[in-house]
């Protein structure tokens, strides 16, 4: 038996009912670094940390004393201590029997360092992004569910990074990542000591702020997080601009578990982006009122797209000089079947973030070209149509392809269609973007960019893309007459059009007096309920289609 203790590399090791050592193998003396005559007739404290050596002592002294042992036949981790004095954790499995002499306690040790630190790395994989070294969502999770079972307060901010796809898409994820990281280094010198950053997706970051409740303080942490973005980021060669959205709530008044927390953070966040970046917003149990109200449009909206609720209606748009049509805009309309007519304003933000996006956009380009196919053959071959497009039809990455295959096979000339795209799409100025209206107006169909000069589209963005007309906003059209800055706008766009070689349409004209002001400005062409609403296709050829005689192609001077 002795042949076979000294030669298996499991450490042995008994001892009596006093705590003395009476035997260990050479595996236990080479794991504790002791020689055979260093330990017998030692206590085991010799091998105990001196923290724990009253709990070994006392159990030691309860089973040597005729009591039964809890721990015989089981296996439990504890530390022990080196001869070098380095403390290490062991697997111990401990039996207890009757030997000539009284009580003996045995014991089978492993040591099981290489399992922790394995167990450690397992555990910090779970619990940390591997990228930036912050806690992720499973840890942001955690941290909630403790401080909010114990009955305290958190806040939790959650935000993610405007701009960043365009980094991965044009600089390469190597740089994105980069960018990553140095936004987890700059992100605790913005924030207070005991606030924890966490990444916890691609792009998406949180904070959580312990022990607040208070919307003030949660509100100044996100302007922090703002202020982080105020200063670009050297990447390399490369400096970066970004911008963020964020959203706030606070534990547990906007939700009593992590998950519920994080969720109405969620819906602010959702609310500062629609709110425009950058921004913050704190939720508000309206918010959650008003997302249940879009969930039911979305499954609204997947029944009108298969029951065929969904129309377009044709605003004309006019030659201001002799009257006569010069186009129209098609224009979505939804035949809600309880709640009537209903206008885009009321649906068209949850359409462009539904997955059906990229179907009605489709459908939409195919009607308007349909009707225009169907107007062209009583007679108006140079009738245009504009139609406005959806992001999703853009990021599909096939636009030009789609167009042209819709023109071909409505038999309709490049000419004959206008695409209309909104400022969201014009400063997203990449050549990712770019390629397929430059495809398109090479082709000779137009370009138009809608409700020029309300937002944040630049001089020098309008020379970049490859426009054929520009939209001027009905809101500087209805103050023409009595702001003059909004005149000096509508002055400064068409002479700027003009210049340019492109369109200009006046959205909006709504009076005879706004109509002369235009026409003695230079504006040629125009829209608005001056000459008639959006209609039905049937009145729309009732009314400007089927009097050919006023209708007309391109207008004369309108560049």
């Amino acid at each position: 038996m002795a042949g076979f203790a000294d030669t298996t590399e499991l450490a042995l090791m008994m001892i009596d009912a006093r705590g003395i050592i009476t035997y260990v193998n050479k595996a236990g003396q080479r794991l504790l670094g002791y020689e055979r005559h260093e330990m017998i007739g030692h206590t085991l404290d010799l091998i105990i940390p001196e923290r724990l050596r009253g709990a070994h002592s006392a159990g030691v002294a309860r089973v040597g004393g005729g009591q039964p042992s809890k721990l015989s036949g089981k296996t439990v981790e504890v530390a022990a201590l080196r001869r070098d004095g380095t403390e290490f954790p062991i697997e111990l499995s401990l039996s207890v029997w009757q030997g000539p002499d009284g009580v003996v306690m045995g014991g089978i040790i492993r040591d099981i360092s290489e399992r922790r630190q394995r167990d450690t790395r397992l555990h910090r994989l779970a619990h940390h992004d591997p990228l930036t070294g912050l806690p992720n969502r499973a840890q942001v999770n955690e941290r909630l569910g403790a401080i909010l079972a114990a009955g305290g307060q958190a806040a939790i901010l959650l935000f993610d990074l405007d701009g960043f796809k365009k980094v991965n898409d044009n600089l390469g994820h190597a740089t994105g990542d980069t960018l990553l990281q140095a936004l987890a280094v700059r992100l605790p010198a913005v924030l207070d000591a005991d606030a924890i950053p966490a990444r916890i997706g691609g792009d998406e970051f949180a904070v959580i702020l312990p022990d607040v409740g208070d919307p003030m303080k949660a509100s100044a942490a996100a302007r922090s997080i703002l202020d982080a973005f105020r200063q670009s980021f050297t990447i390399g060669d490369h400096v970066l601009k970004l911008g963020a959205c964020v959203g706030v709530a606070l534990g547990p008044a906007h939700g009593a578990d992590p998950e519920e927390l994080i969720a109405s953070a969620d819906l602010a966040l959702s609310h500062a982006r629609r709110d425009g970046s950058p921004g913050f917003r704190l939720y508000e149990p309206a918010m959650r009122s008003a997302m249940a109200a879009r969930r039911l449009m979305k499954d609204e909206l997947l029944q009108a797209v298969g029951a065929g609720e969904l129309v377009l209606h044709y605003q004309p748009q006019i030659d201001l000089e002799s009257g006569a049509v010069f186009g129209a805009e098609a224009l979505l309309r939804w035949n809600h079947p309880t709640r009537g007519l209903l206008l885009p304003a009321t649906f068209l933000s949850v359409l462009e973030s539904h997955s059906l996006a990229l179907q009605v956009g489709g459908w939409i380009l195919d009607e308007a070209c349909r009707q225009a196919a169907e107007w062209r053959s009583t007679g108006l071959p140079d009738m245009r149509i504009a139609a406005n497009l959806f992001s999703a039809q853009i990021n599909a990455g096939n636009l030009a392809q789609v167009v042209t295959e819709t023109l071909d096979r409505h038999g309709l000339p490049p000419e004959a269609l206008e695409v209309e795209v909104t400022e969201t799409v014009v400063l997203e100025n990449d050549d990712r973007v770019l390629a397929p209206f430059r495809e398109l107006r090479d082709r000779q169909v137009g370009v138009a960019f809608d409700d020029f000069g309300t937002g944040h589209a630049s001089l020098s963005t309008l020379k970049r893309f490859p426009l054929t007309t520009l939209k001027i906003d009905r809101s500087f059209v209805r103050d023409l007459l009595t702001d003059r800055s909004a005149g000096a706008i509508v002055q400064a766009l068409l002479g700027m059009g003009r210049s340019m070689g492109l369109d200009v349409i006046a959205e909006g004209i709504e009076t005879e007096k706004q109509q002369a002001a235009l026409l003695a400005m230079g504006c040629r062409i125009g829209q608005g309920y001056l000459y008639a609403r959006a209609l039905p296709s049937e009145e729309f050829t009732r009314r400007f289609v089927e009097t050919k005689g006023k209708a007309r192609g391109k207008a004369a001077g309108s560049r």
